[in-house]
């Protein structure tokens, strides 16, 4: 429920980590790919990489907010009594993970499947939407979010050359 009593039902939904990141793991490679419980070793490759991924950048989040170690809007007392607390998270601010998370994914996707389906852009909505919630909470300062949403872009591009030149080298049929 936000101030209002209004159930805010879409915010957990948009912010969980879980309810898009395991399920993007399951996306297909390609049409010739098998499903996950055949021994295709192409999908097999693409599944781990994935995993190895969305570890990769959230733990980077962590190591930069342990640097800068900024409080949180709703933690800062100097203009805590300005927002709305509806969660109190207790770790630090810079940069947004979400942020990060969702623009790195989105960016990824984006690249992956740009050629194949044209309405595949429509993915931007997402991490707009889960920019916007963290700024709704309370728990974000807005530079937290484009700086979140820069490294994200960076790392999805950088994730999605890396793994092509890396599926490039051990499928060279393919």
């Amino acid at each position: 429920y936000d101030v209002t009593g209004v159930q805010t039902c879409a915010l957990p939904i948009s912010t969980s980590y879980l309810a898009w990141a395991l399920p993007s793991l399951w996306f297909p490679y390609n049409q010739s790919c098998l499903p996950p419980t055949s021994l295709c070793t192409k999908f097999k490759f693409t599944w781990f990489s994935k995993v190895i991924f969305l570890t990769q950048y959230d733990q980077f989040t962590n190591m930069i907010r342990g640097i800068f170690e900024r409080l949180r809007p709703n933690n800062d007392l100097r203009i805590s009594h300005l927002l709305r607390t509806l969660i109190t998270p207790q770790s630090y601010s810079f940069t947004s993970g979400h942020a990060t998370t969702a623009m790195a994914f989105s960016v990824f996707v984006w690249l992956f499947f740009k050629e194949r389906y044209k309405t595949i852009r429509l993915i931007f909505i997402f991490p707009l939407v889960c920019a916007y919630s963290r700024l709704y909470l309370g728990v974000h300062f807005p530079i937290d979010i484009l700086t979140g949403a820069t490294i994200g872009s960076t790392i999805g591009y950088v994730f999605f050359k890396s793994h092509a030149l890396l599926e490039k080298k051990l499928f060279p049929s393919a």
